[in-house]
């Protein structure tokens, strides 16, 4: 089994992507002793107006693998992103690698798939991915070993990936001017996050996170490093010591200003499908659904 990364101190080669239609860095993480890499939160481009799909930012990221000769083994979703749709399916085609996720994923797929009234023909079992880790999984890239933490609260199926001194959180911290991660998805929960968030916290200062989204508070140049000392003493909404009385009251209010992200309804239908889009029609077509009820969870199929 492969030791602990932070005892380790191997400083992984990390390169961000920064998708600006959805704000959302994706990630080549590459073993500093061999060419193998893992790429984190993959992202497929949507015009959703016009019902169409493109490779720009998928092909962006392959483009910088072929360049620097790395053979993909490894393509990472932190959580079911609600903002933007996985390439994972298609830089797999391209380049191969396990698709892994948090074994939770089953409990999104329960959801959703009553949501959008997926039918029996949809699994709800995780089988769409290689891979499903469980709190404290860990994995190799290349010889680098890598661990996972569960951090549930923003999403049931949440991880943290903890790669050499390399903290790759998803949405579940911001910048430190962001931030932390809304609570109020369907199984979301606000002092779940805070728990979630207290282990992060709690590794080595000097490790680096690498955060999923990033907005430019205030105009500043979009940012996505930061550190594990830098996060617990400025972070605007869970530094300093915030108490989990205060953090979820605060979460609770702000939450309830949020609107909903755009690309949502057709986001989780493809990512609670490990990014593959639902099976075509009878007619040939591909077809998402957006159920005028909302967000709201049925008792049923």
């Amino acid at each position: 089994m492969p030791s602990d990364p932070q005892s380790d101190q191997i400083i992984p080669h990390v390169e961000g992507f920064f998708h600006a239609a959805s704000n959302t860095i994706s990630y080549v993480v590459k073993d500093p002793q061999s060419n193998a890499c893992a790429i984190i939160d993959s992202v497929l481009d949507l015009d959703y107006a016009a019902g169409k799909i493109a490779y720009t930012h998928a092909d962006m990221i392959i483009d910088y693998v072929e360049k620097h000769q790395l053979s993909v083994e490894w393509l990472i979703e932190t959580h079911v992103h609600a903002d933007h749709l996985s390439a994972a399916p298609y830089i797999q085609q391209e380049r191969g690698g396990k698709i892994g996720i948090a074994k939770q994923i089953v409990e999104v797929q329960e959801v959703f798939g009553k949501m959008f009234n997926a039918g029996t023909e949809f699994q709800r079992d995780g089988s769409q991915f290689d891979v499903l880790f469980q709190d404290g999984s860990r994995y190799l890239i290349g010889e680098m070993p890598a661990y996972v933490m569960h951090t549930p609260g923003h999403t049931p199926a949440c991880m943290t990936h903890v790669i050499g001194d390399a903290v790759f959180v998803g949405d579940t911290l911001f910048m430190p001017d962001g931030g932390t991660a809304r609570a109020d998805f369907p199984g979301g929960d606000a002092a779940q996050l805070y728990q979630s968030i207290q282990k992060i916290l709690a590794l080595d200062d000097a490790m680096r996170i690498f955060v999923c989204h990033d907005y430019g508070p205030d105009g500043r140049s979009i940012a996505w490093q930061t550190t594990v000392a830098e996060e617990r003493a400025k972070n605007i909404h869970i530094g300093k010591g915030a108490s989990e009385a205060d953090f979820v009251a605060m979460r609770l209010k702000r939450d309830a200003t949020l609107a909903m992200p755009a690309l949502i309804m057709p986001s989780i239908q493809v990512n609670m499908r490990a990014g593959h889009m639902p099976a075509a029609e009878p007619d040939g077509d591909v077809y998402l659904k957006v159920p005028i009820s909302g967000l709201k969870s049925k008792k049923s199929s």
